[in-house]
């Protein structure tokens, strides 16, 4: 069982930046998969980024050079830093952990940019 909890949700400007950040808890965070996942309104919820348990990362096409995740396994967190931020990128983003069949979610934290 892992415990995820969202952080650094917020409202910005478009070009502004804001760094999530999930800290995990209850398992060897380790050996999970770590993403980062968006729902807007009327939408399906969708990748943004991974990061595997080796380090190989994926990214959305639409957040490339735009968005960095990085992970910390001595603390258990991992992070999305957004930057160049877009009236698009408005969502609701959820942490996400995977390893094997196993697949948990934090509860999701506003990010709203607008002017």
């Amino acid at each position: 069982q892992v415990q995820l909890v969202e952080s650094g949700g917020g409202l910005v400007q478009p070009g502004g930046s804001l760094r999530l950040s999930c800290a995990a808890s209850g398992s060897i965070f380790r050996v999970y998969a770590m993403g980062w996942y968006r729902q807007a309104p009327g939408k399906q919820r969708e990748l943004v980024a991974r990061i595997s348990a080796g380090g190989n990362i994926t990214y959305k096409e639409s957040v490339k050079g735009r968005f960095t995740i990085s992970r910390d396994n001595g603390r258990s967190t991992v992070d999305l830093q957004m930057n160049s931020l877009k009236p698009e990128d408005t969502a609701v983003y959820y942490c996400n952990a995977e390893y094997g069949s196993r697949a948990y979610w934090g509860q999701g934290t506003q990010v709203t940019v607008s002017s």
